[in-house]
């Protein structure tokens, strides 16, 4: 698990918000240039193919590349820095958190949090992102030649060993998807596979799917799988319709999805004593698959889900196994293909 934690390590410490992927698409690149032929597209996305070129059957991987983090919408009269939402940045976990200005110059900054002594409402208000600043210890005039409105901000942190085969990191959503499609071409080098393979690493799902879209209509699959994560069992979540860490990967069960898919990924899970679960969902599935699935005239798509704890917030934390887990079921599946 050494080599994979370390792949993840690398994956996540590269940044990446909606419609500013490139290092986090470089990052990848690096893991599959030796593994298949590897480009990037007009819209951020990475893609990378493998298999038989020639085959009847195309299947498409995606994983989404970017995630959550801030826009700098201005600098106010004493420096600070004005912010919005890039993606679904959660509120709640910013006031007081470090983060990267990614400016002029890559810049260390704090969230501005007013001590609740002084705040209406005490502890347990939260201002709107829109509301709050990043202060990065410059004056208006010092900060102007260094950052401007569009630069991005990141959480600051680094990626943390837990116990057992457990991690912590952001963007964790979905560098765990990129992750298992790595594994899962290491996997299967050596392989002849009957179907042609095109992986894509899409931009801007965080933001509406934009990559996934324009990805999946330029690459014209017969069919596709998405890999995101999902929620799984912590304190204080409703013990319904959620993952376990370690409990391996979430097969999804959705309207948009593919059953004789979904039926087929249950059966390989069952007959390679993968441990797996059921994600059930009545509508769309707030993943890239809803995007995929209705491009063009159709595409045939399953949906399978890392079960992470803590989403959008700077400690993430997923285990291992679930992504050794979920390559080796989607490698298993390619193998069946054509």
């Amino acid at each position: 698990m050494e080599e994979l934690e370390q792949l993840i390590f690398r994956l996540c410490t590269a940044p990446g918000t909606p419609g500013g992927e490139s290092p986090a698409a470089e990052a990848a690149a690096a893991e599959l240039s030796g593994l298949a032929k590897v480009q990037t597209d007009r819209m951020g996305n990475l893609t990378a193919e493998f298999g038989n070129p020639n085959a009847r059957e195309h299947v498409l991987l995606d994983a989404h590349l970017d995630q959550i983090g801030l826009i700098v919408t201005g600098i106010d009269e004493n420096g600070f820095l004005k912010v919005g939402r890039c993606g679904g940045t959660d509120a709640r976990v910013l006031p007081g958190g470090a983060v990267t200005v990614y400016g002029v110059e890559t810049l260390c900054g704090v969230v501005c949090c007013t001590p609740p002594h002084l705040q209406e409402g005490g502890e347990d208000k939260v201002e709107p992102v829109d509301k709050m600043a990043v202060d990065v210890g410059l004056s208006h005039d010092e900060a102007e030649k260094l950052v401007h409105p569009g630069d991005r901000v990141l959480f600051r942190t680094n990626p943390k060993r837990l116990l057992g085969t457990r991690v912590s990191a952001a963007g964790l959503d979905n560098r765990a998807g990129v992750a298992v499609f790595c594994r899962c071409a290491q996997i299967l080098k050596q392989e002849k596979l009957n179907c042609k393979v095109t992986v894509l690493f899409s931009a801007q799902e965080e933001t509406g799917g934009a990559g996934a879209k324009t990805g999946a209509f330029a690459a014209q699959p017969t069919q596709a799988v998405a890999v995101d994560v999902s929620f799984a069992k912590q304190p204080g979540v409703p013990d319904v319709n959620l993952g376990s860490l370690g409990g391996g990967p979430m097969i999804g069960i959705a309207p948009v999805l593919s059953r004789s898919m979904t039926d087929r990924l249950i059966g390989l899970a069952e007959e390679k004593k993968i441990p797996w679960t059921r994600e059930i969902m009545g509508g769309g599935t707030g993943t890239n698959s809803d995007e995929i699935a209705t491009t063009g005239s159709g595409v045939p798509t399953a949906l399978i889900s890392v079960p992470l704890r803590y989403m959008h917030t700077p400690a993430e934390v997923i285990d291992l196994k679930d992504i050794e887990n979920t390559a080796q079921l989607i490698a298993a599946y390619l193998r069946e293909v054509g």
